[in-house]
């Protein structure tokens, strides 16, 4: 059965460790304890949409993307298959100026 938190918690701690962040690093930025940043990524916590947002902010990634990617985890354990692209449209709002930073300006287009 899938777990939503452990799930959250996954891509949480694997966009950290991307990074080479260290969970105190982490939970400094996001104004969370150590401890409670800890079991969210072990998925033993739930976190609120208010905590999820903090965090996502310190790790500078997208609250929409962590979304997106934990969607995708659920609906491979459901059997489900998922697109392997990105929509190009997508893509485009979400690439800075940098190139390598998130463009939170950006918004997407209306579909349909």
């Amino acid at each position: 059965m899938v777990v939503l938190r452990r799930e959250i918690g996954d891509v949480l701690r694997g966009a950290r460790q991307r990074q080479g962040r260290t969970l105190r690093e982490v939970s400094s930025a996001a104004r969370v304890s150590l401890g409670y940043l800890s079991e969210v990524e072990r998925g033993q916590k739930e976190a609120s949409s208010e905590l999820l947002g903090s965090i996502c902010d310190a790790l500078d990634v997208p609250l929409s993307i962590v979304l997106r990617e934990v969607s995708d985890r659920v609906a491979v354990a459901e059997g489900l298959s998922i697109p392997d692209t990105v929509p190009a449209d997508l893509t485009a709002c979400l690439r800075g100026p940098q190139g390598g930073s998130w463009n939170r300006r950006g918004e997407l287009a209306p579909v349909g």
